[in-house]
């Protein structure tokens, strides 16, 4: 049988805001130093996860689904919720395709892809998440082509695929979210919610980049996909 080959990292640099906080602020450097070892933690775990012959779990996404920002790539919302699965997931294996400056067009390009080739393979996919879409809302250049790309990638994820909604208030968040609203409603997908009020507070709950969360924040994010499971 072909063997599945996957790398969690992006094969981009850090766009140059990002590069230019790394150097003046600790936190953002600390955060940034997590990419490659979560990513490698993340292709060991999926290589397990191939192997044990469970059904799969495929979670795609960007940095926040790799568990950039907390302690420990385990304790992102992925970690937290496989650690204490609801019912859905008691017998599953998390395949984690997300990588870090993840946008819609790579989940199109590249992890979906991905989920097709590990079923051409034989494995079972028992659930697919996707939260994506923070890269694009922080681009001008990519936000402005957000909702044409969001109604591409919906129409190419599995059918009831849990899709995460947008919690920021700028036109591309709500487009995004009125996208993902309407293909809910067809019965297309399923909604994790993380508008107001389902995740109102990030007091005490980011990492030191104050953009991704910490262990805490992930905790919250974990519990808004278990309420949609």
């Amino acid at each position: 049988m072909t063997t599945f080959e996957y790398s969690n990292l992006s094969g981009r640099p850090p766009g140059p805001v990002v590069s230019k906080l790394a150097l003046v602020l600790p936190g953002v450097r600390s955060v940034m130093e997590q990419v490659e070892p979560y990513a490698r933690w993340w292709e060991d775990a999926n290589r397990r996860a191939l192997g044990s012959g469970r059904p799969l779990w495929v979670a795609l996404g960007d940095s926040m689904t790799q568990g950039i920002g907390a302690s420990a790539p385990d304790r992102g919302w992925v970690g937290q919720l496989a650690g204490d699965p609801p019912s859905a997931l008691r017998d599953v294996a998390v395949l984690n395709l997300s990588f870090n400056g993840a946008r819609v067009l790579d989940v199109l390009d590249r992890q979906l892809p991905a989920l097709e080739q590990v079923r051409a393979l034989g494995h079972e996919v028992a659930l697919v998440t996707l939260l994506i879409g923070n890269n694009d809302l922080m681009s001008p250049r990519w936000s402005r082509r957000l909702p044409a790309a969001t109604e591409q990638l919906l129409d190419a994820v599995p059918r009831g695929t849990v899709v995460a909604t947008q919690p920021g208030l700028q036109r591309s968040a709500v487009a995004f979210n009125r996208v993902v609203d309407a293909r809910a409603r067809r019965g297309e997908i399923r909604v994790a919610d993380f508008r107001v009020p389902h995740m109102r507070d990030w007091r005490g709950r980011l990492a030191e980049d104050r953009f991704h969360p910490n262990d805490r924040g992930y905790a919250g994010m974990a519990e808004v996909v278990r309420r949609a499971l």
